[in-house]
């Protein structure tokens, strides 16, 4: 089981923002289980799929030469009554990066329709990493490596 909130990337800028997508069906694994008469998607799932997604931004604009590491999120906002059976639209963008650290902010779009969002993100950077692993695991996970080959020769981006 993979605990990835996002589908796929369709957009990516370096340094300045990325876009998503996350369908919600009812067959994600976080509904087995549920005795509620009327399944609805946690907020949590909401918050994570934004975070992910920008970590990724993060990781990526810098050349995979650090890991971040979520420590802060404020200004939070979630719809509480989602039902399964709809697909999310994630931007996130970097505001400021530092040598230690980085933050940004990022929302979730139904039908253009603003259903989640998050003021300020804050990432703490590791910097213990391998950058060639961190990049196969971003194309992959991604689903970059099929449709986005130059994402793998950042002097070709």
């Amino acid at each position: 089981m993979r605990f990835l909130y996002y589908d796929r990337v369709d957009q990516l800028e370096k340094g300045q923002s990325i876009v998503g997508i996350k369908s919600f069906p009812l067959s994600e694994e976080y509904f087995r289980g549920y005795h509620r008469k009327i399944a609805l998607v946690p907020g949590v799932i909401f918050i994570e799929s934004m975070a992910q997604l920008l970590g990724w931004l993060t990781i990526y604009s810098y050349d995979f030469s650090f890991s971040a590491v979520m420590s802060l999120i404020e200004g939070v906002r979630v719809t509480s009554t989602l039902r399964p059976g709809f697909t999310a639209e994630i931007h996130a963008e970097l505001i400021s990066a530092t040598r230690r650290d980085s933050y940004g902010r990022a929302r979730c779009l139904v039908d253009g329709k603003e259903i989640a969002s998050i003021d300020r993100i804050l990432y703490s950077h590791t910097r213990r990493v391998d950058p060639e692993a961190l990049r196969a695991l971003f194309n992959y996970y991604s689903g970059m490596e099929r449709n986005m080959s130059w994402l793998s020769n950042p002097s070709r981006a």
